[in-house]
């Protein structure tokens, strides 16, 4: 790709980012500049992938063919009153706000611009994010394939529509938290029976890297697993049982559908 990446915010998901961008090849390093206000940060990265780096928001948004806007929703309205008058006409925004819509961020620019809403997850980080994207009706065909291309380079992306961006945050972008407490729960579980804490974690951890790997491959149903687990009589049966019992699973779907009217709600202008 000859476009030139800009990355502003580098955090955990714009390190993510980065990470994928750069190890995938999807951009030569010369052709990437990353914008944060931690010095000490920056000068690891440049060390590390040789790319260019400023504390200057506006410098990031003027070099940048494809810029990706990695803040926090509550920090949007402050970066883009930075930068909206540096950036390029044909340049493609890539907003990563959770909750913020495509007309909300379009009426910060206060002018017309290719903007594609995304949303990862924190699994970008060792390049297995699930990322969907939704790209406003002024991004080309073109320009929608180069950007899918840096998407796919941390992980896997799907294009949806935007009504159900609020729910894919919800499944997805949220899901790593839902996943850990159930873990954590699991390994407590575990030392309680006498397991060493870091072993338990191990055991846990394994366990659900499998069963999500068997799944991605073998195209089973997460139903049709535990259906598979579940012998008459038997061990697990017994537990899913006492799950049904302690309602855990609309424990689940109550706590997706709050995460979802989170999102839905965070749309709306701050005071």
């Amino acid at each position: 790709m000859n476009k030139t990446i800009g990355i502003i915010g580098c955090g955990n998901m714009g390190g993510g980012i980065l990470t994928g961008i750069i190890e995938k090849k999807a951009a030569d390093c010369t052709k990437v500049m990353v914008s944060d206000k931690s010095e000490a940060l920056l000068a690891a990265l440049k060390i590390q992938y040789g790319i260019s780096t400023t504390t200057d928001n506006t410098k990031a948004a003027a070099f940048a063919d494809i810029l990706f806007l990695v803040v926090k929703h509550f920090l949007l309205e402050q970066v883009v009153s930075e930068i909206r008058d540096f950036v390029k006409p044909e340049t493609v925004i890539i907003s990563v706000a959770a909750g913020k819509t495509i007309s909300y961020i379009s009426e910060l620019f206060q002018k017309e611009i290719k903007l594609i809403r995304i949303m990862p997850n924190l699994a970008a980080l060792i390049g297995d994010s699930m990322t969907a994207y939704v790209p406003n009706e002024l991004v080309t065909k073109e320009e929608l394939a180069e950007a899918a291309q840096l998407f796919n380079s941390f992980g896997k992306a799907a294009q949806l529509t935007e009504n159900l961006m609020d729910i894919f945050t919800a499944i997805s972008g949220s899901a790593p938290a839902y996943i850990c407490t159930m873990l954590d729960a699991m390994a407590d579980a575990a030392v309680l029976g006498g397991v060493p804490r870091q072993t338990a974690y191990t055991i846990v951890e394994q366990a659900m890297l499998g069963t999500a790997k068997y799944l991605l491959e073998t195209g089973t149903t997460p139903a049709a697993l535990k259906d598979m687990v579940c012998t008459p009589g038997g061990t697990s049966i017994e537990a899913v049982a006492e799950i049904e019992r302690l309602g855990v699973r609309p424990a689940i779907m109550s706590a997706v559908k709050v995460c979802a009217d989170k999102s839905a709600a965070l749309a709306k202008p701050s005071k």
